[in-house]
C-alpha cells in the first residue's frame, strides 16, 4: 500500500535515527494490520520513521521502533541479537550513500516494490518524490521477517534495516562416533 503522508518531512538526517525495542505504540501517520500464519503484525509509519508491532502465537510480542526519538541515547546500531528462551530477535541496519541519479532510481524501484505488495506499506512526503519510508513483512517458517527503507534525498542516503523474529534456528547436534573399545 502506498500513501502520501500529509505532514512535513521532519526527520532530515539519517544520522538522527535511533533504535528502540519494547516501546508502546507511537502516534502513526499510516498503518497496515496484517494476519500472517501464527502472527499478527501492524506496520506503522511515524513520519520518516517506522514502528512494527508483532504478536505471535506461542511466542513473545515484539515492538521495534526506528525513529528520531527525543531524548533517546540509543543510536541506530549496525546489528542487535537477543535471545529469549527458544526465541530470537535479530536486527541489522546499514546506510547507503548514493549518487543523485542512483538515489532517484533506487527510490522509484523500492516504492514500486512495496506499493502493490499485499504485505507492504510505504509513505511519501510532500515536496520530494524521493522522500519516503517503506516497510515489507513476510513469514518464513517459524520466523517473521521485515525490511524497511528510510530515504533522505537531501543527503542521498538510504537507511536499510532487516529484522527477524521467531523460533531459534538450531544447528543439528553433532553426532559423535562410538568410542573405540
Amino acid at each position: 500500500m502506498l500513501t502520501v503522508l500529509n505532514t512535513p518531512y521532519t526527520d532530515t538526517r539519517a544520522g538522527d535515527l535511533a533504535w528502540a525495542l519494547g516501546r508502546g505504540p507511537m502516534p502513526a501517520l499510516a498503518k497496515l494490520d496484517l494476519a500472517l500464519p501464527g502472527a499478527r503484525v501492524q506496520l506503522r509509519l511515524l513520519g520518516a520513521s517506522h514502528q512494527v508491532l508483532l504478536e505471535q502465537e506461542g511466542g513473545p510480542s515484539c515492538s521495534e521502533t526506528v525513529a528520531c526519538i527525543p531524548g533517546s541515547r540509543t543510536p541506530l546500531p549496525l546489528g542487535v541479537s537477543k535471545r529469549i528462551d527458544d526465541w530470537e530477535y535479530a536486527f541489522a541496519a546499514r546506510v547507503e550513500k548514493l549518487s543523485g541519479g542512483s538515489f532517484a532510481g533506487r527510490a522509484q524501484e523500492l516504492l514500486a516494490l512495496v506499493a502493490d505488495h499485499p504485505h507492504g506499506l510505504a509513505g511519501t512526503f510532500p515536496g520530494s518524490p524521493h522522500a519516503f519510508t517503506a516497510l515489507l513483512v513476510q513469514r518464513c517458517g517459524g520466523q517473521v521477517h521485515w525490511r524497511t527503507w528510510h530515504a533522505y534525498p537531501q543527503e542521498k542516503r538510504l537507511v536499510v534495516t532487516h529484522t527477524r523474529v521467531g523460533s531459534r534456528i538450531r544447528e543439528p547436534e553433532p553426532r559423535l562416533a562410538p568410542a573405540a573399545v
